[in-house]
C-alpha cells in the first residue's frame, strides 16, 4: 500500500497519508495544525514471511525457545518440515488439521 508519513515543520506532528497518485503528495497538510509545510519521513517497514519462507528457514533438528511456541503460525511447522524432509505427502487433510490447531478450533472437538 502506498502509505506515507509526513512530519509537520510547524508543530512536528507526524501524520499518515494514503498517496495513490504522485500529485496527491503535494496536497498533504498536517492533521494537527493544518500547515502545508510537510516533509516525508522514513517509516517502519514490516516484512511478512510466507509459510514457504518459514519452512525453508526452519531447522527441525534445533530446539526452539518458548517464544517460538507462542506464535500460532508455528503450530505444525515442525511436522510439515519433517514430512517435507522425508518426502512424505501428508495431503490436504493434514493441512486442514494444522490450520484447525493454529486457530484453536481443534479444541472444540475435545472436552477440555
Amino acid at each position: 500500500m502506498p502509505i506515507y508519513e509526513y512530519e509537520c515543520q510547524r508543530c512536528q506532528a507526524v501524520s499518515t497519508f494514503l498517496i495513490l497518485k504522485k500529485e496527491d503528495a503535494g496536497r498533504v497538510a498536517c492533521k494537527g495544525c493544518g500547515s502545508k509545510k510537510m516533509s516525508q519521513v522514513i517509516s517502519r517497514v514490516a516484512y511478512h514471511r510466507s509459510e514457504n519462507d518459514r519452512l525453508a528457514e526452519f531447522d527441525s533438528r534445533k530446539s526452539q525457545g518458548e517464544e517460538f511456541y507462542k506464535d500460532s503460525r508455528n503450530v505444525g511447522l515442525w511436522a510439515k518440515k519433517r514430512a517435507k524432509e522425508l518426502g512424505a505427502d501428508l495431503g490436504p487433510k493434514f493441512d486442514e488439521i494444522v490450520e484447525s490447531a493454529r486457530t484453536g478450533k481443534i479444541l472444540e472437538k475435545y472436552d477440555l
